[in-house]
């Protein structure tokens, strides 16, 4: 038998169906999204497509059933658990050789658990990625994993494939832990994203998706959908303290500008009408003395192959300055930079924008990438001034420290900057998007809350689900905390349709 008639080994990645929170009355309390691009899985199965591996996506996601699997006591009422799409227990857990689940997020824990332990029913090894394995493993463990995935790189990806299949790893093992307890520490460096392959037009149609943020905002204009995703670096150069990034162990990697190209160009052969650029901290390229230019010549790229983008989370403001955020430096707004990151000309350029919140007052001094509050709003204003036309503005609240006169002062300087904003462009979409403080695992912040004695809830899709606030502050019961989320929702001119609709 020829090497070309060796059977590949079936590897089947699971898309989680969607994780709902429903109250008594009918409200959702949980961000979710049946829509989203498959942005994880157009990176990972190209990967494995390149080490030999026949690789299928079962996307449960993909259909429109519900089903309740729990329920939990909450500000007093009832959230009810549901899980939307195709339902786990119709896969048959021997279809192929091996099974894997990434779980980025805390709120998608409990599904993921459900759907290991559905898959290992029949022996076969399942292999699980992501955040919140990797911050947590014992929970996927005591469901029935195979081995957790700690490089979230890709270079630990060939071979432990290998090893759960029963055969000699291409190399040595590195960045897992199996549910032996063994552990093999991060030896290799990470991959480097250019050496991710590009998706195939086939895996990008499988992939594509509607909505663009983790908000659920759905793209209603037809001709930006479907839309295609992108992480164009990873890793991070800032060490704050509610982050998992540093722990990944990653420095920062970043695609070169003709590979983002060739990823773009795919995308629209693939049907994509527009792309979610999905990284965080694209403008660490600032950090490099021709990062700016660099910077530049990709978003004048995207505009010449005609494929316009949306910043699903958020970019760093500081960096989009004349002083590039290093410390002490001009804050000043790069307005070149600006209009070229966030311009729109009413088809092409940045359709709609993510934009992180800061606040108007004192106590602020933790995070080193935070601008002072009038420096923020002269920099959101540069922004709406490039005709970007829609913008969600995220509001973390139920910090420690929060109180009702420090959330009045915070609601006041919001609803008097989308004033602002409105009056520059009268036709702009806004939306506010309040977020509960999520302690995610692993985080120093994590470490805090539960140290001071404030977290009330330890549920893992209510304390992953952002809406859902589960902790008290030095001053403030968890319950006003969920209803300053409420009232600050309805700030804005909500032309968006936020999901869940809250107020």
């Amino acid at each position: 038998m020829t090497s070309s008639n060796v059977r590949k080994p079936r590897i089947a990645l699971i898309e989680l169906p969607s994780v709902i929170l429903i109250d008594q009355n009918g409200k959702n309390w949980a961000f979710h999204s049946n829509n989203w691009p498959l942005v994880s899985k157009q990176a990972l199965i190209p990967q494995l497509q390149a080490g030999g591996f026949d690789v299928e996506l079962v996307n449960l996601k993909a259909g429109n059933e519900e089903e309740v699997y729990g329920q939990i006591s909450w500000n007093n009422g009832t959230l009810f658990k549901l899980l939307k799409g195709n339902k786990i227990k119709d896969i048959d857990p021997e279809a192929y050789d091996a099974w894997g689940i990434t779980v980025n997020l805390t709120v998608e824990r409990e599904a993921a658990c459900m759907a290991v332990k559905h898959l290992a029913s029949k022996g076969k090894p399942v292999v699980v990625g992501g955040s919140d394995a990797l911050a947590v493993p014992e929970p996927y463990f005591r469901a029935g994993a195979t081995a957790i995935v700690q490089d979230k790189s890709g270079a630990a990806n060939w071979a432990i494939l290998d090893y759960v299949l029963g055969k000699t790893p291409r190399e040595d093992l590195t960045g897992v832990l199996l549910n032996t307890g063994k552990q093999y520490p991060l030896r290799r460096p990470p991959m480097n994203l250019q050496e991710w392959p590009v998706p195939s037009v086939d895996v990008i149609k499988k992939c594509l998706g509607t909505d663009f943020s983790v908000e659920g905002l759905r793209l209603k204009n037809s001709s930006l959908s479907p839309n295609s995703a992108i992480f164009p670096d990873i890793g991070c150069d800032r060490k704050c303290n509610f982050c998992q990034t540093p722990n990944y162990s990653l420095g920062y990697k970043k695609m070169s500008i003709e590979r983002i190209y060739e990823w773009t160009r795919a995308s629209k052969e693939a049907g994509a009408k527009s792309m979610s650029i999905w990284s965080d901290q694209f403008l660490a390229r600032t950090l490099w003395p021709d990062g700016r230019e660099e910077i530049m010549e990709i978003m004048r790229g995207l505009q010449l192959i005609g494929m316009p983008y949306t910043w699903g989370n958020g970019l760093e403001l500081r960096k989009a300055t004349r002083g590039r955020g290093f410390k002490n430096s001009d804050m000043t707004p790069d307005e070149e930079l600006i209009q070229l990151l966030w311009g729109w000309d009413g088809e092409n350029g940045c359709a709609h924008a993510y934009i992180p919140a800061e606040r108007p007052f004192v106590n602020c001094d933790d995070y080193s990438k935070l601008m002072p509050w009038q420096e923020h709003c002269e920099l959101i204003r540069a922004i709406v001034h490039t005709g970007t036309p829609s913008i969600s503005y995220g509001v973390i609240i139920g910090l420690p420290d929060d109180d009702d006169k420090g959330l009045s002062i915070l609601e006041e300087a919001i609803m008097k900057l989308c004033s602002d904003l409105m009056e520059i462009n009268p036709n702009l979409a806004i939306a506010i998007t309040p977020f509960a403080i999520a302690p995610l695992p692993g985080t120093p912040l994590e470490v805090d809350i539960r140290q001071s004695g404030l977290l009330r809830f330890d549920d893992p899709t209510v304390l992953g689900s952002l809406w859902t606030s589960t902790a008290n502050t030095k001053y403030m019961d968890y319950t006003q905390i969920s209803d300053w989320i409420i009232r600050l929702n309805k700030i804005g001119n909500s032309k968006l349709g936020l999901t869940p609709n809250l107020t």
